[in-house]
């Protein structure tokens, strides 16, 4: 027999997730979240009524799943906190990476990291740094920083600095979720929009940039036909709504020139030697 809830969720799924997309801006994010949401569904409403307005518990819910993400990255890139324990708390808290990778990358001993991460964990606590999106009137003069610990963590991902993989899938993955959700709070923000241009762009070419045998492959070399046409296209658009802004920044213009690299055909001569 379909429970209640079951019925809810079939009636909902695609309002919840289209709600959900249009604050967060990330489709797998807000499937993601309406998933989470269900379940705790099924759980409270077979212990109990229905609240009066499902639909709209369901949705509430799913919000507050993909808000979480945003919020924390706001506490841990709080400008409290110096800005090599912002990434290394990040890479920690939102990204998973254990303790000793990221103590690799920042080159110190494990032990040194761990207390690095005690300490940053206490000045949150102890300052009551808060658990939330800044406020309209604030967010401009926080979100810099966030950037640059979004375009850090994509940068560990994009060229290792440790372990056996010289590109670490899921941190691209994570920097781009991470600046997707950006873009979606801040629409109008033109830097913003110019950071998750040029992770596209740039990521754009992750599966040409290895070789069979795991060497790195120089952007003249890279076989273009393996480069993602639609994270191109997207990251394209993405950048052509940050210029008509017409507040240009440093974002904006590597992503103009990782966008005509991505553009060209062939690798002109004397062109650019990276990755």
């Amino acid at each position: 027999m379909t429970s209640q809830a079951e019925i809810v969720f079939r009636r909902e799924w695609g309002r919840a997730v289209a709600v959900v997309t249009r604050l967060t801006g990330d489709l797998g994010l807000a499937e993601d979240a309406v998933q989470e949401a269900f379940a705790a569904a099924v759980g409270r409403w077979a212990a109990g009524p229905l609240p009066s307005d499902p639909s709209g518990w369901l949705i509430t819910v799913a919000k507050n799943q993909a808000l979480d993400r945003l919020r924390l990255i706001f506490a841990c890139c709080h400008p409290a906190l110096d800005p090599g324990t912002r990434v290394a708390l990040t890479l920690r808290t939102l990204c998973g990476l254990s303790t000793a990778e990221i103590a690799r990358s920042f080159l110190v001993s494990e032990a040194a990291l761990a207390q690095r991460l005690v300490r940053a964990k206490r000045k949150i606590r102890d300052a009551a740094i808060p658990f939330r999106v800044p406020d309209d009137d604030e967010l401009p003069r926080r979100v810099g920083g966030v950037l640059r610990v979004v375009y850090l963590v994509f940068t560990q991902g994009h060229q290792a600095t440790e372990g056996p993989r010289m590109v670490r899938d899921e941190l691209c993955d994570e920097a781009v979720r991470l600046a997707r959700l950006l873009a979606g709070l801040c629409p109008e923000e033109p830097e913003v929009l110019g950071l998750l241009a040029l992770l596209l762009l740039t990521d754009a070419r992750r599966a040409a940039r290895l070789s069979p045998a795991g060497r790195l492959v120089l952007l003249e070399d890279q076989d273009r036909s393996r480069w993602d046409r639609a994270k191109i296209d997207e990251g394209t658009q993405v950048l052509d709504r940050a210029t008509r802004l017409r507040r240009p920044g440093p974002y904006q213009l590597q992503a103009a020139i990782a966008g005509c690299h991505a553009a060209a055909d062939h690798p002109r001569p004397g062109g650019s030697t990276s990755a």
